[in-house]
């Protein structure tokens, strides 16, 4: 009975070692070609040329999915722009470059001009009518020009909304609304840019035409502007009916604008056969020149709004106080008081009202 037990011991022993060397070798067979060419990328060149890798199916397959070695020829039974295409390269690469690239930094720049603004008002504080008040009034804008600049400027306000929900709000809004009230509010807002965005251009045009003159640039007198820092540093700066700083906020507004409404058409009307590539180019440049004006807006609304005293007022009635056009626009001042003394000679002279000279007894 030992020796039987050992003879059967024995042969069970060696059937295990030959399923473990089977098992071995079907596993490892199909792993050697594999292991030579990673050994070929570790030698030189000329004993990497005796290796021949063996094709992968599969490799060729996914790359003719992802067309990574250009467009292949295909079909498909669904018409329209890029539908022979399974999977966009460069719709991951504009992904990749809006989420590591473009978010940050349009945010970092955002950030920064608001925190510019707030350590200049710390430095600067309230910027006071140094003459106070004079209680007299010259008209500056029309009704019509009050009208269109506060339309645009609401309509701006509600796309530099909606649109930073857009970009930045899976990063604030989630954590604050959960992913399901951030879609929400993702909706109502996409909905609120894409619907102003064709009336904003509408607008702007009629902003253009109504404010386009005194703005036209004048080398000597805005360079000088500047060179004097608006007046903000003590110096007086002289300036038209529109100083330097405004003429530059309205050119940017406008050739920016016309970057940001063009851009946003063919983001807004995806029907004139633009394909993703196109898409994903243009949202590159549309939301750069958005993130551009909306940073410089920060500024012009500061100083439109609380940096000045009687600053407000103007744009809100229409009317400036004397003083105030004295020293802000002292060249525009002048020219208002040379018309009004040529209006009123004129309507002397009209009405036939001529001065007596008097004479000493």
């Amino acid at each position: 009975m030992t020796i039987l037990t050992k003879k059967k011991s024995g042969r069970m022993r060696k059937a295990i070692y030959f399923c473990l060397l089977a098992l071995l070798f079907v596993v490892a067979v199909p792993l050697i070609p594999y292991a030579i060419n990673a050994q070929a990328e570790d030698v030189p060149t000329s004993k990497a040329d005796k290796v021949v890798a063996l094709p992968n199916p599969a490799i060729n397959l996914w790359n003719n999915v992802r067309q990574r070695q250009g467009k292949v020829d295909s079909s498909t039974q669904a018409r329209g722009i890029d539908t022979d295409i399974l999977i966009s390269e460069t719709g991951e690469q504009w992904r990749q470059y809006r989420m590591n690239s473009l978010i940050p930094v349009s945010a970092a720049v955002l950030a920064a001009t608001f925190l510019l603004i707030v350590l200049f008002r710390l430095w600067r504080g309230k910027i006071l009518i140094q003459a106070g008040r004079s209680g007299k009034k010259i008209l500056r804008f029309t009704l019509n020009q009050r009208t269109a600049h506060w339309l645009s400027a609401i309509m701006f306000v509600l796309l530099g909304l909606t649109g930073m929900v857009l970009l930045y709000g899976r990063f604030v809004l989630i954590p604050l609304l959960g992913a399901e009230g951030f879609s929400a509010t993702a909706v109502v807002a996409k909905n609120i840019h894409d619907y102003i965005g064709p009336a904003f251009a509408v607008v702007l045009i009629i902003q253009f035409f109504l404010f386009v003159k005194g703005n036209a640039i004048k080398w000597k007198e805005d360079v000088a502007w500047f060179r004097n820092a608006g007046g903000l540093m003590g110096k007086h700066a002289s300036a038209q009916c529109y100083n330097a700083g405004e003429k530059a906020w309205f050119w940017l507004v406008m050739i920016g604008g016309v970057v940001v409404i063009v851009s946003g058409f063919i983001l807004d009307f995806p029907i004139f056969e633009q394909g993703r590539q196109t898409m994903a180019l243009f949202h590159v440049i549309h939301t750069i020149a958005a993130a551009s004006i909306l940073a410089a807006s920060f500024g012009h609304i500061y100083m439109g709004t609380i940096a000045m005293e009687g600053t407000f007022e103007v744009m809100a009635t229409g009317y400036c106080d004397e003083n105030w056009a004295k020293e802000h626009h002292d060249l525009w001042y002048k020219n208002k008081l040379a018309e009004q003394q040529a209006g009123r000679s004129a309507a002397e002279k009209a009405e036939g009202i001529t001065q007596t000279p008097t004479h000493s007894g």
